[in-house]
């Protein structure tokens, strides 16, 4: 494998209607098989996917790597997520249970969960593999099949998930991939047997998913966009801050929703954690993705690229000064200077009512506003329509959780940012969204109650 930007990886043909029935049709053949199956049976084949994974962690991060743009560290990281997430959800396959309620006179009700039947997951392309296997784990645990279209940028990693399920033993079809774009989309949400849509992806998209799913009464989850706040207080370990403030901009070129991109500095410490924000990033290594000391890759295409360098132009109208970075980067090797590549960006002298503040730029922009006090910055950080993430640096244990307690964001972190361990539920407030992914509770978002209740006397009538 090598990069070269620009050039066709391959050509994948758009399902239309006919192919997303015919996906459809399989998944619904193959959920008949998988949800008469016990947990512990679904358990052992995901193990096996999951094991596959890991021993083929490698070769698919260089795919994902491809497939993205993402440097390679960060996309091993991505596998390992991937196939703990496949491991943790089928140690939870075996537990999915309901409860028994005694009632008087010897009668008795019980509840049992039931999958739901054919579920569809649309990924983003920022995590291709990652989010595929976030959304079949607890699907595929719960007893259901998913027919999965990946981001039309990143059709190729997803394929082969498919194929090592196949490998692990689940039945034909369970786990389906259909590609392109919105039309593809749709006639995914409007299928007449699909039973629920799990989305990853922008505002814009979500509603219009949320208002065809509507129409069929199905249930959505909804992972949309953020423009959260990292919160970093003059008590502070300041090494640990910067690192983190890193950490919640420039992971995958700051193609992240739950970024931290809003980075409001208490004012005592403001020059000097700007200083050595500015220092840091000057030092992040840009170019070939495939190399093990590259720590920022390119951005996903061309349009995508020219779209942040537009917010940038803006933000510097709008009276933002731009302290390090923001122009376009031409690697030294030929074959690469036609990549999508851009110097990470810190942006000062701030304020909340700009564009660059107040909209997801989904690229390396950090943004850096001074506060005063706790009260000033927690209103602040909550005046915006998202509320995805948010993030807290200090040494003060009871004002950490007590900042955490008021910020109206899903996804809460205390001294660091951007971790997002399987065991944990990941999702937002607001326009960020609805549902979770991750941790036990994704399970009841994959399945439903059914309440069965038994008369062990004569029926009591009023007739």
């Amino acid at each position: 494998f090598e990069m070269c930007p620009g050039r066709v990886l391959c050509k994948v043909p758009c399902s239309g209607e006919k192919e997303v029935d015919l996906a459809v049709q399989s998944a619904k053949a193959a959920f008949k098989i998988w949800s008469q199956m016990s947990g512990m049976e679904r358990c052992r084949v995901m193990l096996e996917a999951a094991r596959i994974i890991r021993e083929q962690r490698e070769e698919i991060a260089t795919l994902e790597t491809i497939n993205n743009g993402k440097s390679i560290s960060e996309a091993r990281a991505d596998i390992d997520i991937s196939w703990q997430c496949l491991e943790y959800y089928a140690g939870l396959a075996g537990s999915l249970a309901g409860e028994h309620i005694q009632l008087p006179g010897g009668c008795f009700g019980y509840t049992r969960r039931e999958p739901l039947g054919v579920c569809v997951g649309i990924g983003a392309w920022n995590y291709p593999f990652q989010i595929a296997c976030w959304k079949s784990g607890p699907a595929l645990a719960c007893g259901n099949a998913m027919v999965f279209k990946p981001s039309p940028f990143t059709p190729i990693s997803v394929v082969r998930l498919a194929e090592i399920f196949t490998e692990a033993g689940v039945p034909k079809g369970l786990f389906n991939v259909v590609q392109g774009g919105a039309a593809t989309g749709q006639f995914l949400c409007q299928h007449p047997d699909v039973a629920k849509i799990s989305f990853t992806g922008s505002v814009p998209t979500g509603m219009k998913i949320m208002e065809m799913a509507a129409k069929g009464i199905k249930p959505v989850t909804l992972e949309l966009g953020g423009k959260s706040p990292l919160i970093i207080f003059a008590d502070s370990d300041l090494e640990n801050a910067v690192k983190g403030a890193l950490m919640a901009n420039f992971l995958t070129q700051g193609e992240v929703c739950c970024n931290g991109t809003r980075v409001f500095v208490e004012r005592k410490i403001l020059d000097t954690f700007t200083k050595e924000v500015v220092k840091r990033t000057q030092k992040i290594k840009i170019g070939d993705p495939l190399l093990e000391d590259t720590r920022m890759g390119a951005l996903i295409n061309r349009p995508h690229l020219n779209r942040v360098q537009g917010f940038l132009k803006q933000a510097k109208e709008q009276g933002a000064e731009v302290l390090c970075g923001g122009d376009l980067y031409v690697p030294d090797d030929p074959k690469l200077k036609n990549g999508y590549y851009m110097r990470p960006c810190v942006l000062g002298n701030c304020k909340d009512d700009m564009t660059c503040v107040k909209e997801e730029i989904f690229g390396p922009v950090m943004a850096i506003l001074p506060f005063d006090t706790e009260e000033e910055v927690v209103e602040r950080a909550n005046a915006t329509k998202y509320g995805l993430a948010g993030g807290v640096f200090t040494r003060d244990i009871q004002k950490a959780h007590r900042v955490v307690a008021a910020l109206k964001a899903g996804m809460c972190f205390i001294n660091n940012y951007n971790s997002s361990p399987v065991e944990l539920p990941f999702g937002g407030y607001k326009f960020s969204g609805f549902g979770r992914e991750n941790g036990r509770v994704a399970m009841e978002y994959y399945s439903q109650l059914k309440t069965v209740l038994v008369e062990m006397g004569d029926v009591e009538s009023v007739f």
